[in-house]
């Protein structure tokens, strides 16, 4: 008896899904009254290998986000050496045994949460002599099981990592409880970032990042509808 063998999945067309992005990113900003310019949308390569990669840099995107150190270390340093022009975003939790490799691979880092790994960067950035902007994470929906400084703690962490440690504090980054209305969490961060005279917010992802646009987000990190679903992480 013949097998039949399960359909080709057909590989997304990032260029087409960038081009669709693109378009939202900018109809959001018009609508809030800001130019396209003013949102950078970092595309989420997370799991995605270079067949996936070089079709959005050929497309023109040259802002990336990985989420873990080690993965971004087994495909990065060849492309940046190959499109020097192009920067990448940690956007998962870093460890603080991972400080070294991050400051020395990374642009930005939008995941400082805790003053030990602030006091680990900036003494690393000192040490090396590199200085990637960095985006306070904030806990908006307090979740234990998420990492991010809790909002009531914020301002607090916000003045350590500025006034003591000198660290280039850009913004700041969330993500919103799965089951909870995104617009009251980034209308919390915003009001955050207003108090403390922070103008960046890395807010929204594929699902929202529209929403996000409105609430005044600077970047939004969007994977899934540019890259296609991901393949799970080995465990």
């Amino acid at each position: 008896m013949s097998q039949i063998s399960e359909p080709a999945i057909e590989a997304p067309d990032i260029g087409a899904n960038l081009a669709r992005v693109r378009a939202a990113v900018a109809a959001a900003a018009g609508d809030s009254g800001r130019q396209a310019d003013d949102v950078t949308l970092v595309a989420v390569s997370k799991t995605h290998g270079e067949d996936r990669i070089l079709p959005a840099i050929t497309a023109g995107q040259l802002v990336f986000g990985e989420n873990r150190v080690q993965e971004a270390e087994g495909k990065w340093p060849d492309l940046k050496a190959r499109f020097p022009e192009s920067r990448l975003h940690l956007i998962g939790p870093l460890q603080t045994n991972k400080v070294r490799h991050a400051v020395a691979l990374f642009d930005v880092i939008e995941t400082v949460d805790r003053p030990k790994l602030a006091r680990a960067l900036a003494k690393e950035m000192a040490k090396q002599d590199r200085r990637p902007g960095c985006y306070i994470q904030v806990n908006t929906g307090e979740e234990e099981q998420k990492a991010g400084i809790w909002p009531e703690g914020a301002d607090d962490f916000i003045a350590l990592c500025r006034e003591e440690l000198a660290l280039p504090i850009a913004g700041l980054m969330c993500i919103p409880p799965m089951d909870e209305e995104c617009s009251l969490h980034f209308a919390l961060l915003r009001e955050i970032a207003r108090r403390n005279d922070l103008t960046g917010l890395s807010m929204g992802m594929s699902a929202d990042y529209e929403t996000a646009i409105q609430f005044g987000a600077t970047l939004v990190r969007v994977g899934t509808a540019i890259f296609g679903e991901r393949e799970p992480y080995p465990r």
